[in-house]
């Protein structure tokens, strides 16, 4: 996929990808009690997979491997995004995706103590950012901003 390709392709799934999260949260802010038996279909959709992809590409962890070795540019480069994402997408429908133990490792703080980060690999990170795509409409619908700047309170609204 060339990079006009991949912009028309993110454009057309971002706007596919908003619109499914307007309606994820529509039914949740109109109905506290509805179920959302379908979701592991959206989790899997090309679109949202996609975008899960840009936003771990575009993030500055995006340069830092996970247990695999392979860093997004490594994704880019050698084995090309359309392949990667289609492959994800077979392993995540067949049932066949195991994420890996992330690579740990230790951060120096301030106070000359340590703290420990964890590295997902790329992989996990897409499936991780197409869950949270799906997932956040619905749980935003239970909480309601606060007037405090653009800090949203994690206090959740009465019914």
């Amino acid at each position: 996929m060339n990079t006009d390709e991949l912009e028309s392709a993110l454009y057309g799934a971002e706007r596919r990808v908003l619109g499914i999260q307007t309606k994820l949260h529509l039914w949740a802010s109109d109905d506290s009690h509805r179920r959302f038996d379908d979701l592991f279909n959206l989790v899997t959709d090309p679109a949202f997979l996609l975008i899960a992809w840009a936003r771990v590409r575009g993030n500055k962890g995006a340069r830092t491997a996970g247990v695999d070795g392979r860093t997004a540019h490594y994704i880019e480069a050698v084995r090309g995004v359309e392949v990667f994402l289609d492959e994800l997408r077979s392993r995540l429908k067949d049932r066949s995706f195991r994420p890996f133990p992330v690579r740990e490792r230790l951060i120096p703080k301030a106070n000359g103590k340590f703290r420990r980060l964890g590295i997902a690999t790329v992989a996990d990170r897409v499936v991780q950012a197409s869950l949270k795509l799906v997932l956040e409409p619905i749980f935003e619908a239970d909480f309601h901003p606060r007037v405090m700047g653009s800090v949203r309170s994690a206090e959740p609204r009465t019914r």
